[in-house]
């Protein structure tokens, strides 16, 4: 028996079937006595297989989602320290730091903030035990800053990494945590005609928040750290001020100690057109263009046509002959000392856009110029663009399902 046990795929085998009955019904310490006496100790990656593997047989996602804080129970405790020879995640300003710099601060403040007013909250009902729970309330909203980072730069690692069904299931319980937040922020600054419910939607809140530090310190932190470049922490880090942090502020700059920037691209990347953020094929890029609602023409910093987009609606008619003419030689004269004044203010740098609207049959036409300039503010030259917003107008109420 003990060499099935000390076998991986045996072992894989087994967490299924112990979140599988979970999932049928058994209770918590049914399965957590039948996972003690089986194991000694379960990695975070093989947590990862697991779900992965249930969501490849079939598993709704929801569904190991609702599991999601009965396994964690289950795991808790059972989850092997991980030890690394090197622990660059000890640095301050590496993402991992920082998120393990803010779990302690939004544990502490829940701790000796959130539930000691929530306890008087419950008790008392006063108008000052209110106050003081929506205080915190509000400032637990910044844990969205935290979600919002892992979302959005964690993830696309993981899922780069072909590791799908941890960012699935997390961010399924991040949202519960934010819609119990919000509810709980509504109760309390509502009629709030029950205190055991406003309660009981804090508690729910907290909780929830308190097992999603316990997965990303035992579970997300050790995979990524085994998955991730430094180039690519570099790059998460250079990325996380967007986003903003919740509660702490960063120790400092990341930088990595070693670069990867050398190594070689593959070939679909060197062919691409790189932008500030992502590149494209040129197929990609063209067909893009040619996607876009709205007709796009540029004229080079010389006056000249350089391109203009090829939609399948377009307002005004442009032959590729026009590509290289200057751009006064492609309006009427009556028109030209409006395009020529439009130019030189933008060259001189007195605007940066000008705004027409005008009628043409049943199309209401809305034509906007813009200045294009690169980072030192250079005069690059100006796009225009063109778009019919009469549909647009047209708009009203709400459109939330997908059309039929």
């Amino acid at each position: 028996m003990s060499e099935m046990i000390n076998n991986r795929e045996y072992r894989q085998k087994v967490l299924k079937e112990l979140i599988t009955q979970l999932h049928q019904g058994k209770s918590v310490e049914e399965v957590k006595k039948q996972f003690e006496k089986l194991f000694s100790g379960v990695s975070a990656s093989e947590i990862a297989e697991m779900e992965q593997a249930l969501i490849m047989e079939g598993m709704p996602v929801e569904q190991i989602q609702k599991l999601c804080d009965v396994h964690a129970a289950v795991f808790k405790g059972s989850i092997e320290e991980i030890h690394r020879p090197q622990k660059p995640e000890e640095t301050p300003g590496h993402p991992v730091h920082t998120f393990r710099l803010e779990n302690k601060a939004i544990e502490t403040f829940i701790n000796q903030n959130v539930k000691p007013h929530a306890e008087e909250f419950l008790t008392s009902g006063s108008a000052d035990s209110v106050q003081a729970l929506l205080a915190d309330i509000e400032k637990l909203e910044e844990v969205d800053k935290h979600y919002l980072r892992k979302e959005n730069l964690i993830f696309p690692y993981m899922e780069k990494y072909g590791i799908t069904a941890p960012p699935k299931v997390m961010w399924g319980v991040d949202d519960e945590i934010r819609a119990a937040i919000k509810e709980a922020k509504d109760l309390l600054s509502g009629s709030l005609e029950s205190r055991e419910q406003a309660y009981e939607k804090v508690k729910e809140a907290t909780d929830k928040i308190l097992d999603m530090i316990f997965k990303e310190e035992n579970i997300m932190f050790p995979m990524i750290l085994e998955t991730l470049t430094e180039d690519e922490w570099a790059a998460i880090a250079e990325a996380s001020d967007e986003f903003g942090y919740t509660l702490v502020q960063p120790k400092g700059k990341y930088r990595p100690n070693q670069s990867s920037a050398g190594a070689e691209q593959p070939q679909a990347q060197k062919d691409a057109v790189h932008f500030d953020a992502g590149f494209l094929t040129p197929e990609e890029l063209n067909a893009m263009l040619n996607m876009l609602p709205f007709d796009i023409t540029f004229v080079d910093k010389n006056d000249e046509v350089k391109y203009f987009t090829q939609g399948k609606e377009r307002i005004f008619a442009r032959p590729k002959t026009v590509i290289g003419r200057k751009v006064t030689n492609c309006h009427p004269p009556a028109s030209v000392h409006i395009v020529e004044q439009i130019v030189a203010d933008f060259k001189s740098g007195k605007k940066d856009h000008e705004d027409f609207w005008i009628k043409m049959g049943d199309k209401y036409v809305l034509i906007r110029y813009f200045a294009v300039r690169n980072e030192k503010g250079d005069y690059l030259g100006t796009m225009e663009v063109t778009q019919d917003i009469k549909p647009i107008q047209a708009i009203t109420g709400e459109k939330r399902l997908v059309s039929e």
